[in-house]
């Protein structure tokens, strides 16, 4: 966790785009990205809007695989991982550090902003920024923790064999092993 919170990007920087895969509740696989908005020595985080079909995909199998990549510096992470949902001052804390236009789309992504046309879409996007200068998280605001239990890394190398190298948690340590490029 620490070499993976050494490639991540530094706190001020944007936060990487993770690929995060789940079980659909009808079987079938779901990918789509998301904001990888923390890390520490157990887990990665990211935040969505409790109405998204990913948070009853993840409530219904609490499980999850995620992907991070680094295509310019040839780099790329792969993992797995039990889901929770972390505290209630970590979401908060989460949701401060978006920059503003996350926050607004936090609060304006719905079903009805949705429906609009795009005019009136800007429009009450515009109305809804210039009444509200401060944000809060809304009560549509959550989040995952995936305690990850497998790791890979995967390095290029424009003048040899890249490197892959896969780490397993068990209960107290981390187990390592080289794997082909």
């Amino acid at each position: 966790m620490s070499l993976l919170r050494r490639w991540l990007p530094p706190a001020d920087a944007a936060p990487a785009l993770m690929a995060l895969s789940s079980l659909g509740c009808d079987g079938y696989p779901r990918v789509r990205h998301v904001l990888l908005s923390d890390a520490d020595d157990t887990a990665v985080y990211f935040h969505t809007d409790s109405r998204s079909s990913k948070v009853a995909e993840l409530t219904e199998l609490p499980r999850a695989g995620i992907a991070v990549a680094w295509p310019q510096s040839g780099r790329q992470v792969v993992a797995d991982g039990t889901v929770r949902r972390p505290s209630e001052e970590s979401l908060r804390e989460s949701f401060s550090r978006r920059t503003r236009y996350l926050q607004l789309l936090a609060w304006c992504n719905d079903h009805e902003m949705s429906a609009l046309s795009p005019d009136e879409r800007h429009r009450r996007w515009a109305e809804f920024d210039a009444a509200h200068p401060v944000l809060g998280p809304p009560d549509t605001w959550t989040g995952f923790a995936i305690d990850i239990r497998e790791i890979t890394f995967w390095r290029g190398d424009p003048d040899g064999p890249s490197q892959r190298i896969r780490f397993v948690r068990n209960d107290t340590s981390w187990t390592s092993e080289a794997l082909p490029g």
